[in-house]
């Protein structure tokens, strides 16, 4: 069996860039106003012309036809159900014994982003898409960056193989919380208040913290990757020089492949860093899959009918093998960024105006040029020297209470966020149905999550509760633009 690729890190380094590449870099705030045409392109050569359902799902436009056959294969493994074991597929054995999705597509809806179950159903459903992480107070274990809950571990799982009880059950009510925008004109944000009932194993430890986290689009991931270290470091020193309200900080997380620290790029805290660790800890977390990487399953020792469920691959582990693996990282790795919509339309260029007059990209930073990725085998260098167009600055950000879990994660405080990328957001519809953002998909729209933005992002969150109504209108038409 082939495995994956020696953990030797490479060092993602500065590319030598001719003069005429650095030129393409995005105009800053105080820029005349106008469109980079590069920008149409927000992957650069990967950029595939796609909307729809399947906008997502796209391979990266430039790939060999070696390596799109490779994408192929990842994206069978990524798309079909688990099965527990024992069965007699023996490579798609070893759901469970507790998960909460039965395929990466299951939370990752043709490669987009998940919702929260729809409150207008009366009772609704569990929740899949969206997780619950979980920890206590005290002392963090180093390569985890939390302390898990004695009893439900670091992650709370509502399903289970036969014979294997569920942990529980999610329960999310809302409470309305309203404001007005300066021109008089009222609007009502939904907060969500989480809680759990039916516990399998007893009470959560004394002062558990949880943290809801939705499945955000999975385009671009790889070329998220393919960002310069040194530029996420760059916005972290650049935003504090300034002396304005917006200090990103990066975090420093554990990295399982790397087998050390590294600066987080993942996840709604950035307390993942590179794209295989995100995916062999999901293929374990959210579905109980084992790996080489994470070889144990999640089993607490207070969970005895976990404990004594039967393995996938023959009751050894790993149940996942490193080819399997390395292929399904290699096919997130080069799912493409859709071209944008519409960018030279009147009003979305009065709204990439007051994007920038909003200093909204001081968070959300246009524009880079990528290295290599960080791991060349497990992704394609056909993602190497692209000017990019994703609007974050990989960093975490005190987004005020409103928005805060309470839950530290590696060096991420309870009140801090990483920045989002923003391509894609307009064709989530499309995509997945439904507009819901934020880390919990509590915001319906664009407008609703610039609302809910507090800490270093009230200044800008001010500002757009001042325009009027026809501002807003064109600041939204930009950003789902995007």
């Amino acid at each position: 069996m082939k495995s994956i690729p020696s953990r030797r890190f490479g060092v993602c380094c500065v590319m030598a860039l001719s003069a005429g590449a650095v030129g393409l870099q995005a105009a800053s705030p105080s820029d005349p106003p106008g469109r980079n045409v590069a920008d149409e392109k927000p992957g650069g050569d990967t950029t595939v012309f796609a909307d729809g359902l399947n906008a997502f799902s796209f391979p990266a436009a430039n790939l060999s036809e070696d390596e799109r056959t490779r994408f192929v294969i990842g994206n069978s493994f990524f798309r079909r159900n688990w099965v527990q074991a024992p069965s007699s597929t023996t490579a798609r054995d070893g759901l469970g014994p507790h998960f909460i999705a039965r395929s990466c597509g299951g939370c990752h809806v043709q490669d987009g982003r998940g919702a929260p179950p729809d409150a207008k159903r009366g009772t609704p459903e569990q929740p899949v898409a969206l997780l619950m992480r979980l920890s206590i107070p005290g002392a963090a274990e180093p390569t985890a960056g939390v302390k898990p809950d004695p009893v439900y571990g670091d992650q709370f799982d509502n399903a289970s193989v036969q014979g294997v009880r569920p942990e529980g059950e999610v329960t999310i009510r809302h409470t309305p919380v309203r404001g007005r925008f300066a021109d008089g004109t009222a609007y009502t944000l939904s907060r969500p208040l989480y809680g759990f009932r039916n516990l399998a194993y007893g009470p959560m430890a004394r002062g558990v913290m949880v943290s809801p986290r939705i499945a955000p689009q999975m385009i671009g991931v790889g070329l998220i990757e393919a960002i310069p270290e040194v530029e996420i470091l760059r916005n972290a020193s650049d935003q504090a020089a300034a002396g304005g309200a917006v200090r990103g900080v990066p975090n420093r997380v554990w990295d399982a492949y790397a087998g050390q620290p590294m600066i987080g790029r993942f996840g709604w805290k950035a307390n993942v860093a590179s794209i295989v660790h995100q995916t062999a800890g999901a293929f374990r977390g959210d579905m109980g899959i084992t790996s080489a990487l994470f070889p144990t399953e999640t089993c607490t020792p207070t969970q005895t009918d976990c404990l004594q469920a039967p393995h996938g691959n023959h009751g050894n582990a790993p149940e996942i093998d490193d080819k399997t693996l390395g292929d399904v990282v290699f096919y997130e790795s080069t799912l493409a960024p859709p071209a944008r919509r519409q960018p030279d339309d009147p009003q979305v260029l009065q709204g990439q105006r007051l994007f920038a007059q909003a200093e909204c990209s001081s968070c959300h930073r246009p524009s880079y040029v990528t290295g290599a990725g960080l791991f060349p085998a497990l992704t394609s260098r056909a993602l190497n020297a692209q000017q990019i167009w994703p609007y974050t600055d990989v960093l975490l950000h005190d987004m005020g209470e409103g928005l805060a879990d309470g839950r530290p994660d590696f060096a991420a405080t309870g009140r801090q966020w990483k920045t989002p990328p923003l391509w894609g957001i307009g064709l989530i519809k499309d995509v997945n149905g439904h507009t819901t953002l934020l880390h919990d998909g509590r915001a319906r729209g664009v407008l609703e999550a610039i609302l809910w933005h507090g800490g270093e992002a009230g200044g800008s969150q001010q500002k757009v509760i001042k325009m009027s109504k026809q501002d807003r209108a064109a600041l939204v038409k930009f950003v789902e633009s995007l």
